[in-house]
């Protein structure tokens, strides 16, 4: 099926049946085969073999061939989103002047408490306009939405059909003849009653979905082709072979994430610079709030056709992806869209804010000709040259502004510029037209790339290339003097600027991964005979294996010893790799990875101030002090190397194009698996472009459909409560119930809750006995005096000078659980779109039906006005249960903890993290205590202090908590413990 077959309007419907196969050549339906063939063969003319169902060529409407040819060229937040302040709350608006002292910005408070402020662009400045784009009075609501009754499914005929198909079509992906199978036995229970499943068979499903007109965007295709000189004769295939490019229209994509009603409140309308209240220190969270984008508006404004409108940027990425690694042509070169309106956590969620716009071609020819310089250009300058024709659509309005309507109801005028490009290093010397091995960003010398060098930009380049030859380009410059970025077809555009930062490829694959761990590796080889480094590598695997479990952690049991490498793989390394080297590696070793991991986690941050780019660069400095090693031992002989350099471009980066983490490959990888791989999986692997292609089409829809219907509040509750509303209103009856949906709001404050459902029998009923089951048998003593903290919360007496007669005293029954849940705000951690995140804290004896799992928290202990910093503020504890009780009406959730006492009062100085110990009472045995679930912020996670010592092979990670009297608490654990711990 091509994507042209799609039809436009709505089908007419049929009801399910058990005739299933259609004729084909009249209006007759059959329930077999044989049915049918008895059919044909008496009622119509013999028919001929059907035609393959494959990727249309490209035809002469959607076909065109590249305007520029591609020949051989052999010449030359911490706090919300703001609120408006009141006109009288003026903030300082700091150096956002002119120089004359007349305000070159509006300044607005953001967020209720007023410690921060932003001073917004006063000429793009987004403002509402009519659809024609004459602009509205302020405060003028927006022009009504044609109107449409609550009852409209179109083209679905109710809920229950449009949660049926996205239920099969999206979340299950269930195949055509499993769809078949589930409606025939659907059926089978509703014939009784003279009723139908909501669809036919699967091609009612799908046809019902191509209907739809609500995100409906074409794919289209054209032609690529080489138009340089041929040989005479016999020229080679690629030569003669025509390229096809598939896409969808660029501008009618940006438009459907504008007008999506799901990312209306996270959408930066324009650019700013924030500041916090106290020392009017610069903050850079989301896109918009770098220079990039208030400089580019300065550019616009210029113009005074473009005073009023909306910058939007048009962000880009692209990544070849591997769909499968056993059947014939399985590489897909997708490429993506996104504006940099959006903030980056909807970005990182992928809620539709970033959408698939085409695939590009990959040209390949016969090993004879594969290293020809003429096809290495032609394959370079297709790409440009293919990137180009897709973004022509958008060009118009890069000058002249265009009216959008927006998912708050407003028509605005909007004018475009292209954004970073969001790839990994490979790509970047494809986008950037230069030599692998140089340096996308500067002309640092490729032999020498940590030295200081200037930054490219277009104009040098042109310069270069206008006066040098090709030779001198190439070896001096490490420029392809022959190739045209596509950003020199679009104004304000300069492809060395655009390039994004990708933490994950230069960062955590590349510089972590690639460089050092594989140096460690090499170091210890290096020091050691064969045998005791193989001793030494298989201990490393074994501390790594021997972690304790965490939520949201991935394992090693095998160690790091395995070939395929992912990029969670790595970030998951990053996490406990420190502590297993320790012991076995020199000093500045341990203090390298410290310094990296330190950058690492602080470049990942959603909000980065002017503290923590001064911190940035400490690390980076320290790194490449400590990193030295290496060399001195000879273990590596250059840190020229293009990945690791990047790291020096991540302060400019920064200022320009505000948190890194809003940029990442990581988004696009993520992406592939919803926009290829997965609708590869769904095809037959015939042809499967098209198939794909109309895949996709089918999920914007769907997901457009569902932004509809949640737009008009049709969408409240489940399916199955609004039939029961309707029918309750049909028969007049009253529904006092109101169901209500958490959407995840953003709350500050962490809040721990107890899991839904009691243990019960299955465990201990009374205190007596939950005593005995964790061998505690004081706990009652413990209970009384936390319920003399309870109860009596002013009094200042240290418990241990209360005497026990004047505790409470409480023996009856308790409820046990096995977890508790805690939700807290960590925008910097996989998130959802308002930054919240939940993870839960286990208190087992058998987790999974294996082992038992007690798991560490941080505990919040300082409960002073002012508050004590990271960790002076916190403890460290291991919960041994959680269990609820009542006591004189009131009902107290706990938790049973065993303390960890901190050995020092800061961290260790080669790791950067604190080491805490196993608390013991003046008995020496271990010191326990009952805490009220509220004093819990969240899990914490220990590493052994290995130290020098081998561990035993007989260690599992269960037992990690158990067998070593020192521990680390791992800030690397996640983005949040590294905030926290400290």
């Amino acid at each position: 099926m091509s994507p042209q077959s799609i039809p436009r309007t709505h089908p007419a419907r049929r009801n399910f049946n058990s005739y299933q196969i259609a004729c084909g050549l009249c209006h007759r339906w059959f329930k077999t085969a044989a049915g049918r063939t008895k059919h044909r063969n008496s009622a119509h003319l013999p028919l001929s073999s059907p035609t393959p169902n494959h990727l249309p060529a490209t035809t002469s409407s959607q076909s065109d061939t590249l305007s520029r040819a591609v020949n051989d060229q052999t010449s030359g937040n911490e706090d919300d989103q703001g609120h408006d302040a009141a006109a009288e709350n003026e903030p300082n608006p700091g150096s956002d002047r002119d120089v004359g002292g007349e305000a070159a910005v509006v300044s607005e408070y953001i967020g209720p408490t007023k410690r921060l402020y932003r001073n917004y662009h006063t000429k793009l400045d987004a403002r509402p306009c009519d659809a024609d784009g004459r602009f509205l009075p302020p405060g003028a609501p927006p022009p009504p939405i044609e109107p449409k009754l609550p009852s409209d499914w179109t083209p679905f005929r109710d809920r229950t059909e449009f949660e049926t198909a996205e239920f099969l079509y999206q979340r299950n992906q269930m195949s055509a003849s499993h769809v078949d199978v589930l409606l025939s036995l659907w059926a089978s229970t509703l014939a009784r009653h003279g009723d139908a499943p909501p669809f036919a068979d699967h091609k009612d499903l799908y046809d019902t979905i191509d209907a739809s007109e609500v995100g409906d965007i074409r794919w289209q295709s054209f032609e690529g082709n080489y138009t340089g000189v041929k040989p005479s004769t016999n020229p080679p295939p690629w030569m003669d072979t025509a390229y096809d490019v598939w896409f969808r229209d660029p501008r009618l994509s940006v438009h459907n994430v504008l007008s999506n009603t799901n990312v209306e409140n996270e959408l930066d309308l324009r650019p700013y610079r924030e500041y916090s209240v106290h020392g009017d220190e610069r903050r850079w969270g989301d896109f918009m709030s770098g220079d990039w984008a208030w400089d580019q508006a300065d550019l616009i404004a210029e113009d005074p056709e473009t005073i009023g409108s909306m910058f939007v940027p048009i962000m880009l990425g692209s990544d070849k992806t591997m769909v499968s690694v056993a059947t014939g042509n399985n590489e897909y070169y997708p490429l993506y869209l996104s504006i940099g309106n959006v903030h980056n956590s909807v970005r990182r969620a992928h809620q539709n804010a970033v959408v698939l716009i085409g695939f590009l071609a990959m040209p390949k020819t016969t090993k004879e000709h594969a290293a020809n310089t003429n096809f290495r250009k032609f394959r370079r300058q297709l790409f440009h040259s293919s990137v180009a024709k897709i973004l022509e659509s958008l060009k118009p309005a890069m000058s002249t502004p265009e009216v959008v309507r927006f998912g708050d109801g407003h028509y605005r005028r909007v004018i475009y510029g292209l954004g970073p490009y969001i790839a990994d290093y490979e790509e970047q010397v494809l986008l950037a037209c230069i030599v692998r091995g140089w340096c996308p960003k500067c002309l640092a010398n490729r032999e020498n790339l940590d030295e200081d060098a200037l930054h490219r930009c277009r104009d040098y380049t042109e310069a270069l290339v206008e006066e040098g030859t090709l030779g001198e380009l190439w070896d001096d410059f490490g420029i392809v003097g022959d190739l045209v970025p596509f950003t020199n077809d679009f104004p304000r555009a300069d492809i060395h600027q655009l390039i994004a930062p990708d933490i994950l490829h230069q960062v955590i694959k590349g510089a972590f991964k690639d460089h050092l761990v594989d140096w460690v590796e090499k170091y210890i080889r290096n020091q050691h005979t064969k045998r005791q480094a193989d001793k030494i590598l298989d201990d490393i695997d074994r501390r790594i294996a021997a972690v304790a479990s965490f939520s949201g952690l991935r394992r090693f049991p095998q160690g790091r010893g395995f070939k395929q490498w992912t990029g969670d793989d790595s970030k998951a390394l990053m996490k406990v790799y420190l502590p297993a080297i320790e012991g076995h590696v020199p000093q500045d070793v341990v203090r390298t990875f410290r310094a990296f991991l330190e950058f690492c986690y602080l470049v990942r941050r959603n909000i980065i101030t002017e503290t923590t780019l001064n911190e940035i660069q400490d690390a980076l400095q320290r790194f490449h002090c400590y990193r030295e090693v290496f060399k001195t031992t000879g273990t590596v002989l250059t840190f020229s190397l293009p990945r690791q350099h990047s790291l020096k471009h991540y302060f400019h980066h920064i200022k320009l194009f505000a948190a890194p983490n809003g940029l990442c490959s990581s988004i696009t990888e993520n992406k592939h698996i919803k926009a290829v791989k997965e609708p590869y999986r769904r095809s037959n692997h015939f042809n499967a472009l098209g198939q794909m292609l109309v895949t996709n089409q089918r999920l914007d829809k769907l997901a457009a459909m569902r932004a509809d219907f949640l737009r008009r509040g049709m969408l409240h509750g489940t399916c199955l409560s609004g039939v029961l509303e309707c029918l309750s209103k049909r028969n007049n009856l009253a529904d006092d119930e109101d169901v209500e949906t958490d959407d995840g709001p953003k709350v500050i404050e962490a809040h721990l809750q107890l899991a839904k459902t009691p243990q019960g029998k299955k465990r201990a009923q009374t205190v007596a006995a939950l005593a005995h089951e964790l061998g505690i048998p004081h706990l009652t003593t413990v209970l009384r005096k936390f319920l003399f903290e309870q109860t009596l919360p002013n009094d200042l007496c240290d418990l241990e000078d209360v005497p026990f007669y004047e505790c409470p005293l409480y023996e009856g029954k308790v409820s046990v659980f096995q977890s508790a849940s805690s939700r807290f705000y960590a925008p910097s951690d996989p998130s959802g779109i308002a930054g919240m995140r939940t993870e839960h804290i286990r208190a087992c004896p058998k987790w999974r039906n294996e082992h038992p799992r007690y798991d560490c928290v941080f505990v919040n202990t300082d409960v002073s006005e002012a508050g004590e910093q990271g960790m002076h503020g916190l403890e460290v504890a291991r919960v041994h249960c959680f269990f609820s009780f009542t006591f004189r009406g009131v009902t107290y959730p706990c938790a049973v903890i065993r303390w960890f006492d901190k050995v020092d009062d800061g961290p260790d100085a080669d790791t950067g993290m604190w080491v805490v110990r196993p608390a013991c009472a003046a008995t020496h045995s271990p010191e326990y205590a009952i805490i009220h679930i509220d004093s819990i912020f969240r899990a914490a996670h220990l590493i052994p202090v290995y130290g020098r010592q081998f561990v035993s092979q007989d260690l599992r990670h269960q037992d990690s908590y158990n067998a070593f009297q020192a521990y680390y608490v791992n800030k690397y654990a996640d983005h949040h413990a590294f905030e926290i711990a400290f």
